[in-house]
């Protein structure tokens, strides 16, 4: 009796596995190089559509711009023509503007000039000059001088005296010499020792100047 050994199948699937791998990978290689072959091809065409699309934007603006100025000048040029016929109007509004001037100048005409106003001015009344010559005043006479007896010396002082509102004298000036120095002191401060009733303004006293003549002279 033979002895028969189980026969089992043989598993073919790895070497399918390995054949498919190498038919993708052969697909693959072969569609890079068509795809090369197609990329390198095209380019050329692309930038040749390109190029035309740029060069022919240009005609169409300068087309459009050169007619606009044209109608603009002949409408001006239209409207410019008729306007000389409005002088006409202007003559008839220059002949009226005199009438309208002459009637301001005829109603002035009548207006009489105001009467002058006369100003009142208030009375002021008049000052009195100071006084030195009354009794109650007691002014002494100037001293003759000694040595002015004894040389002859005689003539007349006229002095410029300043009197104050209190009737003191505050300026003596000589406005006329006697010739003689002597004199001349005596008298100044013969008259820087008075008394004056001062100048008034109404009831007001007032300084003022006044002249005081004062006469040397041994004879008398």
């Amino acid at each position: 009796m033979a002895i028969t050994q189980p026969t089992y199948p043989i598993d073919t699937t790895p070497r399918r596995a390995g054949l498919m791998l190498a038919l993708v990978i052969a697909l693959h290689i072969v569609a890079i190089a068509i795809l090369l072959s197609l990329d390198v091809l095209p380019l050329p065409a692309r930038l040749a559509t390109l190029m035309v699309r740029v060069t022919q934007a240009p005609p169409k603006q300068t087309e459009f711009t050169p007619p606009r100025p044209k109608p603009v000048t002949n409408k001006s040029v239209a409207q410019n023509h008729p306007e000389p016929a409005p002088e006409r109007p202007l003559l008839a509004a220059e002949t009226q503007a005199p009438a309208a001037v002459e009637a301001p100048a005829s109603k002035q005409i009548p207006r009489p000039a105001p009467p002058p106003v006369v100003a009142t001015a208030t009375p002021v009344a008049a000052a009195s000059e100071p006084r030195f010559d009354a009794a109650y005043l007691d002014n002494p006479a100037p001293g003759y001088p000694a040595l002015s007896r004894r040389m002859g010396e005689e003539g007349q002082v006229i002095l410029r005296v300043f009197v104050e509102p209190n009737g003191r004298p505050s300026q003596v000036q000589i406005k006329t010499g006697s010739g003689s120095p002597r004199l001349d002191q005596a008298a100044q401060e013969a008259v820087w020792r008075w008394k004056f009733f001062p100048a008034r303004r109404g009831a007001e006293a007032i300084g003022a100047w006044v002249l005081v003549p004062i006469d040397f002279n041994l004879r008398g």
